[in-house]
């Protein structure tokens, strides 16, 4: 539990922006090279199943021109695990995925579906990627990712940043608590901890201290906040954030 904690920044938007107008533009490599530029320490991006944002290119493009880590967000379907194969990236993050969804609502379900899970999973890490399950922090959840493999658990942090804004808070300091004992106990069964899921500048300081807690990753409002300050001194302000409550 030493070292600086990680930044990923989820690229997806960019591509939602450009996908609305049916353009070349704006490219989502550029802005994976732009956050680079910025002190990200990796770049995530999601194929999802309907190619609403990010697209079979657009993986092709990253794989080719990045130099810090591409963590590739995928439904668990043999189409994803094929891609996934075939572009071999740092670290696969698997995600449930409807398509009726506007995003990732919750966390995967993998102690209802561990043996399937275990088995697609095994041949990613076999090809060098670090598998990571986006999950919630229910206690079995955890226990059972550490059992099937996984190196990396994402703690979903949308209900606790949603409770924030609505100004729930003693709903929002039981869910960061919760949060906080997940971490625990992921860190306990040798699993590596990420965060993630509508992370701001008001949120991201409590999630930000857990100490078992070793990359944020962080889209949407990143994207969003680009718009008005532009996504170099975005991905500042939220590094400085972290920082500041790391310290």
């Amino acid at each position: 539990m030493t070292g600086k904690l990680r930044l990923g920044v989820n690229i997806d938007h960019v591509a939602t922006v450009r996908n609305a107008r049916g353009s070349a533009y704006p490219d989502p490599v550029r802005a994976g090279l732009l956050a680079e530029e910025a002190g990200a320490d990796g770049i995530t991006a999601h194929l999802r199943e309907d190619r609403r944002h990010i697209t079979d290119d657009d993986i092709e493009r990253l794989m080719a021109s990045l130099t810090r880590p591409l963590n590739f967000e995928m439904a668990a379907t043999a189409e994803m695990q094929a891609i996934a194969l075939r572009h071999r990236p740092h670290a696969v993050c698997i995600v449930p995925e409807k398509r009726e969804e506007r995003t990732t609502e919750g966390g995967l379900d993998v102690a209802g579906d561990d043996n399937r899970l275990a088995d697609f999973i095994a041949p990613l890490s076999a090809a060098g990627s670090r598998v990571s399950m986006f999950i919630g922090h229910d206690p079995r959840q955890i226990e059972v990712s550490a059992r099937i493999g996984a190196a990396v658990v994402e703690l979903h942090t949308g209900h606790y940043c949603d409770l924030h804004h609505e100004g729930r808070f003693t709903e929002r300091d039981a869910e960061l608590a919760a949060l906080k004992e997940g971490a625990r106990l992921a860190h306990s069964l040798g699993l590596e901890v990420h965060a993630g899921h509508g992370l701001t500048y008001d949120t991201v300081g409590p999630v930000a201290a857990i100490p078992e807690v070793m990359e944020l990753n962080i889209g949407h409002f990143l994207i969003g906040e680009a718009i008005f300050v532009g996504l170099k001194d975005a991905i500042a302000e939220m590094r400085r954030a972290m920082d500041a409550a790391r310290g």
